[in-house]
């Protein structure tokens, strides 16, 4: 008889539970793979008409500054998902060589709308960079819908449309040639740091084609909502996964592939959570770390103190303090076999681009970005010396920091780093920039190897433990952006360190500063010999062949016959490709048989080997 109250008191609980999940809003994503703002009309002049998007922001809210943080899908989709920056949980890598750990403590947030008895579905991409576990998805397929859950029952519904993806430019010239676009081709938009051909003129139709097909494919889930009854007990968000998928948009850190549009449509039954004029446009800066924790809020779900974003909207958000924020944090690392370490820091009009390897230019070989004819044409054209100075950037080293105003400059041509009418903005953003990245901190100042090797069992911790050190490394690597003289003292300290990583990005900072630091050429040659750490011989030897000092062939044969790491691999080639295609050039030869079997398994070299080989 005892156990009757307890009993009855676990029914009541229960009972609540249900009623009090059934009084939340619904919370849908409507997701346009690989396109930035610039495709909508509502966001740039040269735009197309998306009316169904248009329809969503009549009764909602269209946010001119949202920002995907990564110019990428997985690191994107897996910044989205944790509400955490890649690089300070280790998912900064496309595609991954390790699916990390969740941070301690921390789930995908999916995972908490459920404990408070939320449905939720994936239609149907995950491809996260982090281990998912249990608990994130009640249905996760391309059959996954809302109408899966139990009646009364409050849902997460989240859709991806590929209408729009890379993949949808990767047409023949035959096709070219034979299938019209329903976009003149003769009235689209050229951007400046393109070549206006016939190429990149069906090109940017074709991609603006498609842009009016997703459109109607989110049109049609919102009709099906509408159909259910659901459409005012929904927030429906809208938004593009990551950058646009022309040239110099999808996979990198410039405006063109971080800027997305987001749109919110903000439900009858639940306009009471949003501070902020329905059919408005809002101005402050929203990243994807903040989706994640604005769906928590809105749903009346506590926010994990782990995460980085905050929310946006929801009860208690007041738009006047929304529209404050005024920054965003970008990074792109190794994207499929090329690597690079670009970390970008907008705030108000401006961007500012911190090129941490400006030698590992804009165009270097990556498989997949040259399947489309238009990569390969821009290329092409480059070699023939066909280019003006703001096409031909793409395909040359690039300054150690880009500042842009991006009012003013919006396709991001015109560098203002420079400029001393912008000196205190420069200064302003570098140390803004260096500070955060320190303070994160930024797990890719160590390579991706080595973090393989000794973090990525818990990246994190691993951060927290080295934040000290990965400081000092991030004020070796700024020594590219002072004058070669007054970094020289610093340089030479750190060539001559004990620590590696320390030798690592001394090394670096020689070949960011080119011609310049040719004194330094005999010590390269003793540590591209002698030095104990593989990397560090490679960036030795990367130094001496940009520089034309020595040639760099023999240390990486033998770096690539040593490594047992196809990860260490990768990195390797991708420097040996940057000196083959490059300037100066060199003629590697390179076959599979250098390499030790376990090696040739990895993706990244692969992808490197198949491009030699042609």
């Amino acid at each position: 008889m005892k156990s009757t109250p307890i009993f009855a008191l676990f029914i009541f609980q229960f009972v609540s539970s249900v009623v009090f999940s059934a009084e939340r809003p619904n919370v849908v994503w409507l997701i346009s793979e690989d396109n930035s703002m610039h495709y909508l009309k509502m966001y740039d002049e040269y735009g197309v008409e998306t009316p169904r998007i248009a329809e969503l922001a009549q009764n909602g809210l269209i946010y001119d500054h949202a920002f995907s943080n990564a110019p990428v899908c997985s690191v994107a989709r897996t910044t989205l998902i944790t509400g955490c920056y890649g690089p300070r949980i280790g998912t900064q890598y496309h595609r991954k060589s390790v699916a990390v750990p969740m941070p301690e403590g921390l789930k995908m947030f999916p995972a908490y709308l459920r404990d408070a008895g939320y449905y939720t579905a994936n239609h149907s991409k995950t491809d996260y960079n982090a281990v998912e576990g249990k608990g994130v998805w009640d249905m996760s397929s391309n059959k996954a819908t809302w109408r899966a859950r139990k009646e009364g029952q409050p849902f997460f519904y989240k859709q991806s449309f590929t209408a729009t993806h890379e993949s949808s430019l990767h047409f023949s010239k035959q096709l070219m040639a034979n299938e019209k676009t329903i976009t003149d081709p003769e009235t689209v938009f050229v951007a400046p740091y393109h070549p206006d051909t016939k190429t990149f003129r069906y090109t940017n139709a074709r991609y603006r084609d498609r842009m009016q097909l997703v459109d109607q494919q989110i049109g049609a889930v919102v009709d099906q909502l509408k159909a259910d009854g659901l459409l005012e007990e929904t927030f429906i968000f809208y938004f593009g996964d990551h950058g646009g998928v022309l040239p110099r948009g999808k996979g990198y850190a410039y405006e063109s592939g971080l800027h997305v549009p987001l749109v919110v449509r903000v439900p009858e039954k639940w306009k009471h959570l949003v501070d902020a004029e329905l059919g408005s446009r809002q101005s402050g800066f929203v990243s994807f770390i903040d989706f994640g924790p604005t769906t928590l809020h809105l749903a009346g779900v506590n926010v994990p103190e782990q995460v980085d974003g905050r929310p946006f909207l929801g009860e208690g958000v007041k738009a006047v303090e929304v529209n404050k924020r005024d920054t965003a944090f970008g990074y792109a690392d190794r994207f499929d076999e090329k690597y690079d370490l670009v970390r970008t820091w907008r705030k108000g009009r401006f961007e500012y681009i911190r090129n941490y390897q400006p030698f590992n230019f804009d165009g270097l070989q990556n498989n997949y970005r040259y399947r489309m004819l238009a990569f390969q044409e821009w290329r092409e054209l480059y070699q023939a010396g066909k280019l003006n100075d703001a096409q031909r950037a793409f395909f040359e080293p690039r300054p150690v920091e880009l500042l842009y105003d991006v009012e003013a400059d919006p396709h991001e041509v015109h560098n203002l780093a420079s400029d001393p009418q912008y000196a205190s903005v420069l200064k302003e953003m570098r140390s803004e920039l260096s500070l955060f990245v320190s303070d994160l901190p930024d797990l890719s100042f160590y390579p991706e190897s080595y973090l393989a090797e000794a973090a990525f069992e818990n990246p994190v911790e691993f951060g927290k433990k080295r934040q000290k050190q990965i400081a000092r490394l991030v004020k070796i690597a700024d020594l590219s952006l002072l004058p070669f003289s007054k970094a020289k003292p610093e340089l030479v300290k750190a060539l001559e360190a004990k620590n590696p990583w320390v030798k690592y990005w001394g090394l670096i900072a020689c070949s960011s500063f080119g011609e310049e630091a040719k004194e330094f050429a005999p010590i390269a040659i003793e540590l591209a010999k002698n030095d104990s750490n593989r990397l560090v011989r490679i960036r030795a030897a990367e130094f001496l062949g940009l520089i034309g000092a020595a040639d760099p062939q023999a240390t990486f044969r033998q770096a690539l016959k040593e490594t047992d790491s196809g990860i260490e691999a990768g990195l390797i080639l991708n420097s040996l490709v940057l000196l083959r295609d490059g300037k100066p050039g060199y003629e590697f030869e390179i076959d599979k048989s250098l390499f030790q079997p376990n090696v040739l398994e990895n993706d990244t070299v692969a992808r490197r080997l198949e491009y030699l080989a042609d």
